[in-house]
């Protein structure tokens, strides 16, 4: 698979909705991914913070992408998500890693934190099934 870093944001750029959000990969290592994804005016919801959309999205595709290191290609089979506090700064910062996997899934958790003027705050925890996308063509 040649350099997974590389390929990691290869993968990354072929997402449009993820470059709309801006996101972007920082981190990709067998086992483990991260992602970081500016906090603009476009992205908060009517309390000035990143809406729960954008965080739950951050962890889906942050999930997603550990399971990926080693699956290969995947998708989320299922998730879920629950948030610690509002994620109020400049940046989100999403930490996954592979809990466990097999041959076709990978249960993996992930990290969101909020970075600011404090540091890095947690805002939310995510558990998630990633599965393997299997060859469809006959």
């Amino acid at each position: 698979m040649g350099n997974l870093f590389d390929f990691g944001k290869d993968i990354l750029s072929a997402q449009p909705f993820s470059a709309l959000l801006g996101a972007k990969l920082t981190a990709f290592e067998v086992g483990s991914a991260e992602m970081t994804l500016p906090i603009r005016d476009e992205l908060t919801q009517q309390h000035g913070f990143a809406h729960g959309g954008v965080v739950s999205y951050l962890a889906d595709n942050c999930l997603t992408f550990a399971g990926g290191s080693v699956l290969g290609d995947s998708v989320t089979s299922e998730y879920k998500i629950n948030y610690v506090r509002p994620a109020i700064g400049q940046a989100l910062i999403a930490r996954a890693t592979v809990l466990s996997s097999g041959r076709r899934q990978a249960v993996c958790e992930c990290k969101v934190f909020a970075v600011g003027e404090e540091g890095e705050l947690l805002v939310a925890v995510a558990q998630g099934t990633i599965n393997k996308v299997e060859n469809t063509s006959q």
